[in-house]
């Protein structure tokens, strides 16, 4: 037996969004794609992907270093791989902070 003010489970229909009296969704967004994102994201904060290449080219060039023997070479490319990702992170918290005082503004 249902319980008073609890709609039976085969009235509920998850592909639609619920009936709220007096509420009207805003209509869906088109779909952004990845590639789209990608460039959107890059155009807002161009550091991160300068510093992720950064990280990535000093530990690959490191690693290649290491196996080749050239031990101080490759403790070189490590710290170097350090500091990129402390760019990287840097250039993260740079974003987020002038995102926010850009949506205070609006």
């Amino acid at each position: 037996m249902a319980k008073p003010g609890v709609a039976a489970a085969s009235s509920l229909d998850l592909s639609k969004p619920p009936a709220i009296e007096g509420f009207t969704p805003l209509p869906k967004p088109n779909e952004e794609g990845f590639r789209d994102k990608l460039i959107r994201k890059t155009k807002e904060n161009p550091f991160v992907p300068i510093g992720m290449l950064g990280t990535a080219g000093a530990l690959t060039y490191g690693l290649i270093a290491f196996k080749h023997g050239k031990t101080q070479q490759s403790q070189l490319l490590m710290r170097a791989r350090i500091f990129a990702q402390g760019f990287t992170v840097a250039a993260i918290l740079v974003g987020v902070v002038a995102t926010a005082m850009k949506r205070k503004e609006k």
